[in-house]
């Protein structure tokens, strides 16, 4: 054994350099470019739903949906180009999350740091999905998001665990809605965001957030009730995902007007979530 060598030493310097060199990947400036490309994707996504939806609202017909949208993107000249960009940037920033609930959470209480890494967790598995259909549909191929939410909610009620997990994922996107309601009211996203330009375009960029997170809060909190229905009443017809959800906006009293409002705030989101790309903390 080499002089002031210990046991474990050389195993333990490689470990500690590639934790280095990963960190260092993780913060590299082209790195974070990429990643923020995917809340340019995200932003494109919930803009096209919005019109999808801006569209149902004057009976109009589609998915308003991500598979409905990417779908219609896939027709757009240049949609390809447009797809595959999508599915780098949404593959770049699920990466970034993960390696921000490694390197990302290392002040703060043990609560503070472990809600940080469950919330980039939850995101990275989000953007990931999204990163996939972008990628599924830019190879050629296609899926019906509602259809898929019928048949997963179908294969799981066929089991007593699964109908109480069931349940509990409608209830944790009722949750998640509900978040999102509360930021939009209280403007908690703005500490995501740094460098604000100076108003007015400042004030309307918050505005723009504002008006989004409530709406997608709306969005998400009618998609959680629907799967909760569902699961009482073992039918999974009813949980038929985002599009079903905002169909069945639609369908109530004064219901094009309520959808078409949720569709100009998801519309909103997007414009949103696109000028977010510049002035995300990361």
């Amino acid at each position: 054994m080499g002089q002031g060598t210990t046991p474990g030493g050389g195993g333990k310097d490689a470990v500690d350099k590639a934790t280095d060199a990963a960190e260092q990947a993780a913060d590299s400036t082209g790195f974070t470019l990429a990643a923020r490309a995917g809340y340019v994707a995200a932003g494109i996504l919930h803009l096209l739903i919005g019109i999808i939806a801006l569209g149902l609202s004057d009976g109009g017909s589609g998915s308003a949906d991500q598979s409905g949208a990417i779908g219609q993107l896939a027709t757009r000249p240049g949609g390809t180009v447009l797809l595959w960009f999508c599915f780098l940037g949404c593959l770049a920033l699920a990466l970034f999350l993960v390696s921000e609930i490694f390197f990302g959470a290392r002040s703060g209480s043990a609560k503070d740091r472990a809600v940080f890494r469950t919330k980039c967790a939850g995101q990275s598995v989000v953007y990931a999905g999204i990163g996939v259909t972008f990628g599924r549909f830019a190879l050629g191929g296609s899926t019906d998001s509602s259809s898929s939410t019928s048949s997963v909610s179908a294969s799981l009620m066929s089991h007593p665990a699964g109908s109480v997990l069931l349940f509990a994922v409608g209830l944790g996107i009722l949750g998640v809605g509900g978040y999102f309601i509360h930021s939009g009211v209280t403007r908690r996203f703005r500490k995501h965001l740094t460098r604000l330009p100076l108003r007015p375009a400042g004030t309307a960029l918050v505005a723009l957030g504002a008006v989004g997170y409530i709406a997608k809060g709306v969005a998400l909190g009618v998609l959680g009730v629907l799967v909760l229905v569902s699961t009482v009443r073992h039918d999974p017809e009813q949980s038929t995902g985002l599009d079903g959800a905002l169909k069945s906006l639609r369908d109530q009293p004064f219901g094009m007007w309520i959808l078409g409002s949720v569709a100009l705030g998801l519309m909103a989101y997007g414009v949103f979530m696109v000028i977010r790309s510049r002035y995300q903390r990361m």
